[in-house]
């Protein structure tokens, strides 16, 4: 393999994981804008980047499929604490509704609740942006990384 293509396709694994890490900067400007949209763009973009390279070079399909199997882990992560928040909130809202809890009871359960999210959302959003740094710096310099809490759904 030539010394340029070599470097064009270590960019372009680097580019696998530095996508998705960028799409979420896309996704929460849409929403400090204010457009509530989430799109999966941390699996689009990736998943495009794969599709247009894996078969020219191998080391893009290993990078890409690592890149997607985290991206589609946290994104499944992401929407069971969705659902284990939501699950919270009916239920405190329903212990308040039964026992003529008052206004305040639910609300600190409610700011508790949202307290909570928001460490969640920073903590991951740090881990995020250190694994996914690292595995790119990792696959531009050509060496294998394979990321930590991961499900091998894509092999």
């Amino acid at each position: 393999m030539k010394k340029r293509d070599k470097q064009q396709m270590r960019i372009w694994a680097m580019l696998c994981h530095l996508s998705a890490l960028l799409s979420w900067l896309v996704l929460f400007g849409l929403v400090f804008i204010g457009i509530p949209l989430y799109l999966p763009l941390n699996i689009l973009i990736p998943l495009g980047i794969w599709q247009l390279y894996k078969t020219k070079y191998p080391w893009i399909d290993f990078q890409g499929r690592e890149s997607l199997n985290f991206q589609i882990s946290l994104t499944l992560y992401t929407l069971v604490v969705i659902v284990i928040s939501l699950l919270i909130v009916l239920g405190s809202c329903g212990v308040a509704i039964t026992t003529n809890g008052t206004v305040n009871e639910v609300s600190s359960v409610l700011d508790g609740l949202l307290l909570l999210w928001m460490f969640l959302i920073i903590g991951l959003l740090l881990f995020q942006s250190f694994i996914v740094s690292f595995a790119a710096i990792k696959a531009y310099h050509g060496e294998h990384y394979r990321y930590p809490f991961t499900m091998r759904i894509i092999r």
